[in-house]
Protein backbone atom coordinates (compact mmCIF):
# COMPACT_ATOMS: atom_id res chain seq x y z
CA UNK A 1 0.00 0.00 0.00
CA UNK A 2 1.33 3.45 -0.92
CA UNK A 3 1.98 5.30 2.38
CA UNK A 4 2.11 8.78 0.81
CA UNK A 5 0.23 11.49 2.64
CA UNK A 6 -3.43 11.35 1.65
CA UNK A 7 -3.55 7.70 0.64
CA UNK A 8 -6.33 5.51 2.05
CA UNK A 9 -6.77 1.77 2.50
CA UNK A 10 -9.93 0.03 3.65
CA UNK A 11 -9.42 -3.70 4.12
CA UNK A 12 -12.36 -6.06 4.73
CA UNK A 13 -14.22 -3.25 6.49
CA UNK A 14 -17.65 -4.16 7.84
CA UNK A 15 -20.06 -1.90 9.73
CA UNK A 16 -23.33 -3.11 11.23
CA UNK A 17 -26.22 -1.31 12.86
CA UNK A 18 -28.04 -4.06 14.70
CA UNK A 19 -29.06 -6.63 12.09
CA UNK A 20 -28.40 -4.23 9.21
CA UNK A 21 -25.05 -4.57 7.43
CA UNK A 22 -24.33 -1.05 6.15
CA UNK A 23 -20.83 -1.84 4.82
CA UNK A 24 -19.98 -5.40 3.91
CA UNK A 25 -16.32 -6.54 3.76
CA UNK A 26 -15.34 -3.44 1.80
CA UNK A 27 -11.92 -3.33 0.16
CA UNK A 28 -10.80 -0.05 -1.38
CA UNK A 29 -7.52 1.74 -2.00
CA UNK A 30 -7.44 5.46 -2.75
CA UNK A 31 -4.34 7.09 -4.18
CA UNK A 32 -2.70 10.15 -2.74
CA UNK A 33 -3.92 13.29 -4.49
CA UNK A 34 -6.77 11.73 -6.46
CA UNK A 35 -10.40 12.78 -6.71
CA UNK A 36 -12.44 9.68 -5.96
CA UNK A 37 -16.22 9.57 -5.81
CA UNK A 38 -18.29 7.07 -3.86
CA UNK A 39 -21.37 6.71 -6.03
CA UNK A 40 -24.51 4.72 -5.41
CA UNK A 41 -28.18 4.73 -4.45
CA UNK A 42 -29.45 5.58 -0.98
CA UNK A 43 -28.54 2.91 1.54
CA UNK A 44 -25.56 1.52 -0.41
CA UNK A 45 -23.07 2.35 2.35
CA UNK A 46 -21.25 5.34 0.85
CA UNK A 47 -21.94 7.82 3.68
CA UNK A 48 -21.17 5.21 6.33
CA UNK A 49 -17.84 4.60 4.60
CA UNK A 50 -17.11 8.33 4.64
CA UNK A 51 -18.01 8.57 8.33
CA UNK A 52 -15.57 5.76 9.14
CA UNK A 53 -12.82 7.64 7.30
CA UNK A 54 -13.71 10.80 9.24
CA UNK A 55 -13.70 8.92 12.56
CA UNK A 56 -17.38 9.49 13.37
CA UNK A 57 -17.94 5.73 13.14
CA UNK A 58 -15.66 2.78 13.83
CA UNK A 59 -15.65 -0.45 11.77
CA UNK A 60 -16.87 -3.63 13.44
CA UNK A 61 -14.41 -5.67 11.36
CA UNK A 62 -11.41 -4.92 9.16
CA UNK A 63 -9.13 -1.91 9.32
CA UNK A 64 -8.66 1.57 7.89
CA UNK A 65 -5.31 3.19 7.13
CA UNK A 66 -4.81 6.85 6.26
CA UNK A 67 -1.42 7.97 4.96
CA UNK A 68 -0.11 4.55 5.94
CA UNK A 69 -1.25 4.79 9.57
CA UNK A 70 -3.93 2.67 11.23
CA UNK A 71 -6.70 4.95 12.53
CA UNK A 72 -8.95 2.60 14.53
CA UNK A 73 -10.01 4.42 17.67
CA UNK A 74 -8.46 7.72 16.58
CA UNK A 75 -11.05 10.50 17.12
CA UNK A 76 -11.98 12.85 14.27
CA UNK A 77 -10.09 15.85 15.65
CA UNK A 78 -6.84 13.86 15.69
CA UNK A 79 -7.12 12.72 12.06
CA UNK A 80 -5.52 14.72 9.26
CA UNK A 81 -8.94 14.78 7.59
CA UNK A 82 -11.69 17.37 7.29
CA UNK A 83 -15.32 17.03 6.15
CA UNK A 84 -17.71 19.23 4.19
CA UNK A 85 -21.34 18.27 4.71
CA UNK A 86 -24.43 18.83 2.56
CA UNK A 87 -25.70 21.26 5.19
CA UNK A 88 -22.66 23.40 5.67
CA UNK A 89 -23.07 23.90 9.45
CA UNK A 90 -21.78 27.47 9.39
CA UNK A 91 -22.18 29.41 12.62
CA UNK A 92 -24.93 32.00 11.90
CA UNK A 93 -23.67 34.52 14.48
CA UNK A 94 -20.14 34.56 13.04
CA UNK A 95 -18.81 36.33 9.97
CA UNK A 96 -17.33 34.44 7.03
CA UNK A 97 -13.81 35.11 8.32
CA UNK A 98 -14.73 34.02 11.86
CA UNK A 99 -16.27 30.80 10.57
CA UNK A 100 -13.14 29.97 8.62
CA UNK A 101 -10.89 30.85 11.57
CA UNK A 102 -12.87 28.85 14.14
CA UNK A 103 -10.88 25.62 13.91
CA UNK A 104 -7.56 27.45 14.22
CA UNK A 105 -8.75 29.32 17.30
CA UNK A 106 -9.80 26.05 18.92
CA UNK A 107 -6.27 24.75 18.38
CA UNK A 108 -4.72 27.82 19.96
CA UNK A 109 -2.99 29.10 16.82
CA UNK A 110 -1.51 32.60 17.15
CA UNK A 111 -3.76 35.46 16.01
CA UNK A 112 -1.21 36.75 13.50
CA UNK A 113 -0.97 33.32 11.90
CA UNK A 114 -4.76 32.91 11.90
CA UNK A 115 -5.25 36.14 9.97
CA UNK A 116 -2.79 35.10 7.27
CA UNK A 117 -4.27 31.65 6.90
CA UNK A 118 -7.84 32.95 6.73
CA UNK A 119 -6.93 35.32 3.91
CA UNK A 120 -5.20 32.49 2.02
CA UNK A 121 -8.17 30.15 2.50
CA UNK A 122 -10.73 32.72 1.38
CA UNK A 123 -8.59 33.63 -1.62
CA UNK A 124 -8.61 29.97 -2.64
CA UNK A 125 -12.40 29.99 -2.92
CA UNK A 126 -12.74 33.58 -4.14
CA UNK A 127 -14.57 34.79 -1.02
CA UNK A 128 -12.15 37.39 0.37
CA UNK A 129 -14.43 40.32 -0.54
CA UNK A 130 -17.25 38.82 1.56
CA UNK A 131 -15.16 38.06 4.66
CA UNK A 132 -17.27 40.33 6.88
CA UNK A 133 -20.69 38.97 5.92
CA UNK A 134 -22.79 36.55 7.95
CA UNK A 135 -23.94 33.21 6.43
CA UNK A 136 -27.54 34.40 6.03
CA UNK A 137 -26.26 37.14 3.69
CA UNK A 138 -24.71 34.59 1.35
CA UNK A 139 -26.11 32.49 -1.48
CA UNK A 140 -25.99 28.70 -1.30
CA UNK A 141 -22.93 28.58 -3.53
CA UNK A 142 -21.14 31.18 -1.42
CA UNK A 143 -21.90 29.25 1.77
CA UNK A 144 -20.50 26.15 0.13
CA UNK A 145 -17.27 28.00 -0.68
CA UNK A 146 -16.96 29.14 2.95
CA UNK A 147 -17.45 25.57 4.18
CA UNK A 148 -14.71 24.36 1.82
CA UNK A 149 -12.36 27.16 2.94
CA UNK A 150 -12.96 26.25 6.60
CA UNK A 151 -12.22 22.61 5.85
CA UNK A 152 -9.06 23.38 3.87
CA UNK A 153 -7.52 26.08 6.06
CA UNK A 154 -5.19 23.57 7.75
CA UNK A 155 -4.42 21.83 4.45
CA UNK A 156 -5.56 18.36 5.58
CA UNK A 157 -4.25 15.35 3.71
CA UNK A 158 -7.82 14.37 2.79
CA UNK A 159 -11.02 16.33 2.25
CA UNK A 160 -14.23 14.35 2.65
CA UNK A 161 -17.30 15.79 0.91
CA UNK A 162 -20.71 14.34 1.80
CA UNK A 163 -23.08 15.42 -1.01
CA UNK A 164 -22.07 19.09 -0.55
CA UNK A 165 -23.79 20.23 -3.75
CA UNK A 166 -27.16 18.62 -3.10
CA UNK A 167 -28.87 21.81 -1.90
CA UNK A 168 -27.85 23.89 -4.93
CA UNK A 169 -29.85 24.48 -8.08
CA UNK A 170 -28.67 22.72 -11.22
CA UNK A 171 -26.80 25.59 -12.85
CA UNK A 172 -24.95 26.53 -9.67
CA UNK A 173 -24.24 22.87 -8.94
CA UNK A 174 -22.59 22.47 -12.35
CA UNK A 175 -20.50 25.61 -11.79
CA UNK A 176 -19.38 24.35 -8.37
CA UNK A 177 -18.41 20.99 -9.83
CA UNK A 178 -15.93 22.73 -12.09
CA UNK A 179 -14.64 24.92 -9.26
CA UNK A 180 -14.14 22.00 -6.88
CA UNK A 181 -12.26 19.95 -9.46
CA UNK A 182 -9.99 22.88 -10.35
CA UNK A 183 -9.36 23.55 -6.65
CA UNK A 184 -8.49 19.91 -6.00
CA UNK A 185 -6.13 19.80 -8.98
CA UNK A 186 -4.39 22.97 -7.82
CA UNK A 187 -3.96 21.88 -4.20
CA UNK A 188 -3.14 18.23 -4.86
CA UNK A 189 -5.16 17.13 -1.82
CA UNK A 190 -7.05 13.84 -1.87
CA UNK A 191 -10.79 14.48 -2.31
CA UNK A 192 -13.29 11.74 -1.46
CA UNK A 193 -16.71 12.77 -2.67
CA UNK A 194 -20.00 11.07 -1.80
CA UNK A 195 -22.89 11.44 -4.24
CA UNK A 196 -25.89 9.61 -5.67
CA UNK A 197 -25.72 11.77 -8.81
CA UNK A 198 -23.88 9.85 -11.53
CA UNK A 199 -23.43 12.93 -13.76
CA UNK A 200 -21.77 14.72 -10.84
CA UNK A 201 -19.38 11.82 -10.26
CA UNK A 202 -18.61 11.45 -13.97
CA UNK A 203 -17.75 15.13 -14.42
CA UNK A 204 -15.40 15.48 -11.43
CA UNK A 205 -13.71 12.20 -10.61
CA UNK A 206 -10.39 10.62 -11.46
CA UNK A 207 -11.98 7.33 -10.40
CA UNK A 208 -15.44 6.26 -9.27
CA UNK A 209 -16.28 3.53 -6.76
CA UNK A 210 -19.83 2.44 -7.54
CA UNK A 211 -21.37 0.94 -4.42
CA UNK A 212 -24.23 -1.49 -3.90
CA UNK A 213 -25.35 -3.23 -0.71
CA UNK A 214 -22.27 -2.16 1.22
CA UNK A 215 -19.61 -3.24 -1.27
CA UNK A 216 -17.90 -1.78 -4.34
CA UNK A 217 -19.60 -3.14 -7.46
CA UNK A 218 -17.05 -1.53 -9.81
CA UNK A 219 -14.04 0.77 -9.46
CA UNK A 220 -12.61 2.63 -12.43
CA UNK A 221 -12.21 5.90 -14.27
CA UNK A 222 -15.38 7.53 -15.65
CA UNK A 223 -14.87 6.31 -19.21
CA UNK A 224 -14.32 2.71 -18.12
CA UNK A 225 -17.36 2.47 -15.86
CA UNK A 226 -19.53 4.01 -18.59
CA UNK A 227 -18.20 2.10 -21.60
CA UNK A 228 -17.40 -1.18 -19.83
CA UNK A 229 -19.83 -1.75 -16.92
CA UNK A 230 -19.07 -5.04 -15.20
CA UNK A 231 -22.64 -5.69 -14.08
CA UNK A 232 -26.20 -4.89 -15.08
CA UNK A 233 -26.54 -2.66 -12.02
CA UNK A 234 -23.61 -0.47 -13.07
CA UNK A 235 -24.90 -0.34 -16.66
CA UNK A 236 -28.27 0.88 -15.42
CA UNK A 237 -27.01 3.25 -12.73
CA UNK A 238 -24.27 5.02 -14.70
CA UNK A 239 -26.02 6.66 -17.63
CA UNK A 240 -29.15 5.11 -19.09
CA UNK A 241 -29.79 1.78 -20.74
CA UNK A 242 -32.65 -0.03 -22.42
CA UNK A 243 -32.83 -3.55 -20.98
CA UNK A 244 -34.42 -6.70 -22.38
CA UNK A 245 -34.92 -9.87 -20.38
CA UNK A 246 -34.24 -13.03 -22.35
CA UNK A 247 -32.11 -16.13 -22.85
CA UNK A 248 -28.45 -16.20 -23.89
CA UNK A 249 -27.56 -17.65 -27.31
CA UNK A 250 -24.21 -18.67 -28.75
CA UNK A 251 -23.57 -15.13 -30.01
CA UNK A 252 -25.88 -12.90 -27.99
CA UNK A 253 -29.41 -13.26 -26.67
CA UNK A 254 -33.04 -13.65 -27.64
CA UNK A 255 -35.40 -11.46 -25.64
CA UNK A 256 -38.76 -12.60 -24.30
CA UNK A 257 -40.47 -10.29 -26.83
CA UNK A 258 -38.66 -12.02 -29.71
CA UNK A 259 -35.97 -9.36 -30.31
CA UNK A 260 -32.71 -10.99 -31.43
CA UNK A 261 -29.40 -9.60 -30.23
CA UNK A 262 -25.95 -10.28 -31.61
CA UNK A 263 -23.28 -9.09 -29.18
CA UNK A 264 -19.60 -8.86 -30.01
CA UNK A 265 -18.46 -7.48 -26.64
CA UNK A 266 -20.48 -9.10 -23.83
CA UNK A 267 -19.52 -7.74 -20.42
CA UNK A 268 -20.36 -11.03 -18.71
CA UNK A 269 -19.96 -14.52 -20.09
CA UNK A 270 -23.41 -16.09 -20.09
CA UNK A 271 -23.68 -19.71 -21.29
CA UNK A 272 -26.24 -20.32 -24.03
CA UNK A 273 -29.65 -21.25 -22.67
CA UNK A 274 -29.27 -19.36 -19.39
CA UNK A 275 -31.37 -16.36 -18.41
CA UNK A 276 -29.73 -13.14 -19.51
CA UNK A 277 -30.17 -9.40 -19.90
CA UNK A 278 -29.37 -7.52 -23.08
CA UNK A 279 -28.87 -3.77 -22.89
CA UNK A 280 -28.41 -0.95 -25.40
CA UNK A 281 -27.67 2.67 -24.50
CA UNK A 282 -30.09 5.31 -25.91
CA UNK A 283 -27.37 7.20 -27.79
CA UNK A 284 -26.31 4.11 -29.76
CA UNK A 285 -29.77 3.45 -31.22
CA UNK A 286 -30.47 4.75 -34.73
CA UNK A 287 -33.95 5.63 -35.96
CA UNK A 288 -35.01 4.99 -39.55
CA UNK A 289 -38.19 4.87 -41.59
CA UNK A 290 -36.74 1.95 -43.58
CA UNK A 291 -36.79 -1.65 -42.36
CA UNK A 292 -33.23 -2.97 -41.88
CA UNK A 293 -31.97 -5.89 -43.94
CA UNK A 294 -30.28 -7.64 -41.02
CA UNK A 295 -31.75 -10.49 -38.98
CA UNK A 296 -30.82 -9.08 -35.57
CA UNK A 297 -30.35 -5.91 -33.52
CA UNK A 298 -33.51 -4.09 -34.52
CA UNK A 299 -37.08 -3.57 -33.39
CA UNK A 300 -40.09 -1.84 -34.91
CA UNK A 301 -41.69 0.95 -32.87
CA UNK A 302 -43.87 4.03 -32.90
CA UNK A 303 -42.80 7.47 -31.65
CA UNK A 304 -44.59 8.28 -28.40
CA UNK A 305 -42.80 11.49 -27.42
CA UNK A 306 -39.96 13.88 -28.24
CA UNK A 307 -38.02 15.98 -25.71
CA UNK A 308 -35.37 18.63 -26.26
CA UNK A 309 -32.20 18.62 -24.14
CA UNK A 310 -29.91 21.27 -25.57
CA UNK A 311 -27.92 19.61 -28.33
CA UNK A 312 -29.74 16.27 -27.88
CA UNK A 313 -33.19 15.11 -28.95
CA UNK A 314 -34.66 12.34 -26.82
CA UNK A 315 -37.33 10.12 -28.30
CA UNK A 316 -39.58 7.79 -26.36
CA UNK A 317 -40.66 5.04 -28.74
CA UNK A 318 -43.14 2.27 -28.01
CA UNK A 319 -42.13 -1.19 -29.16
CA UNK A 320 -44.93 -3.64 -28.43
CA UNK A 321 -45.78 -3.23 -24.76
CA UNK A 322 -42.60 -1.45 -23.74
CA UNK A 323 -41.03 1.99 -24.12
CA UNK A 324 -37.46 2.63 -25.27
CA UNK A 325 -35.33 5.75 -24.92
CA UNK A 326 -33.45 6.93 -27.99
CA UNK A 327 -31.10 9.93 -28.00
CA UNK A 328 -29.85 11.57 -31.20
CA UNK A 329 -27.84 14.68 -31.95
CA UNK A 330 -29.79 17.80 -32.84
CA UNK A 331 -27.60 18.00 -35.95
CA UNK A 332 -29.03 14.71 -37.22
CA UNK A 333 -31.10 15.66 -40.27
CA UNK A 334 -33.72 12.97 -39.60
CA UNK A 335 -36.76 14.05 -37.62
CA UNK A 336 -39.70 11.93 -36.52
CA UNK A 337 -43.03 13.16 -35.19
CA UNK A 338 -45.21 11.63 -32.51
CA UNK A 339 -47.23 8.79 -34.01
CA UNK A 340 -44.77 7.94 -36.78
CA UNK A 341 -43.63 4.35 -37.30
CA UNK A 342 -39.85 3.86 -37.02
CA UNK A 343 -37.25 1.12 -37.00
CA UNK A 344 -34.72 1.12 -34.16
CA UNK A 345 -31.35 -0.40 -35.02
CA UNK A 346 -28.04 -0.76 -33.20
CA UNK A 347 -24.62 -2.30 -33.79
CA UNK A 348 -23.43 -5.60 -32.31
CA UNK A 349 -20.56 -3.82 -30.52
CA UNK A 350 -23.12 -1.63 -28.73
CA UNK A 351 -24.96 -4.55 -27.12
CA UNK A 352 -24.19 -5.28 -23.47
CA UNK A 353 -24.91 -8.82 -22.31
CA UNK A 354 -25.25 -9.68 -18.64
CA UNK A 355 -26.34 -12.60 -16.53
CA UNK A 356 -29.81 -12.27 -15.02
CA UNK A 357 -28.56 -12.19 -11.40
CA UNK A 358 -29.50 -8.48 -11.05
CA UNK A 359 -32.56 -8.55 -13.29
CA UNK A 360 -35.10 -7.71 -10.60
CA UNK A 361 -32.92 -4.81 -9.46
CA UNK A 362 -32.44 -3.12 -12.84
CA UNK A 363 -35.83 -3.96 -14.36
CA UNK A 364 -37.97 -2.67 -11.50
CA UNK A 365 -40.74 -0.63 -13.05
CA UNK A 366 -39.91 -1.72 -16.62
CA UNK A 367 -42.99 -3.37 -18.13
CA UNK A 368 -42.49 -6.61 -20.05
CA UNK A 369 -38.75 -6.17 -20.32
Amino acid sequence: MNSERGSVELSNVTKRYGDVVAVDSLNLEIKSGEFLSLLGPSGCGKTTTLRMLAGFEQPDEGFVRISGEYVQGVPPYKRDVNTVFQHYALFPHMSVAENVAYGLKQKGVAKSEIGTKVIEALDMVQMSKLAGRRPRQLSGGQQQRVAVARALINRPSILLLDEPLGALDRKLREEMQIELKLLQSRLGITFIFVTHDQEEAMSMSDRIAIMLDGHVEQLGDPETVYEHPTSAFVAGFVGRNNFWRGVATSNGAKASDGTVFVATRPEETVPAGQDALAAVRPETINLSATKPSSDANFVSARVAGVSHFGDVLQYVVTAGSRDLLVQVSRTDPSRFAVGESVWCTWAAEDVYLFSARQADLVLAGTPNA
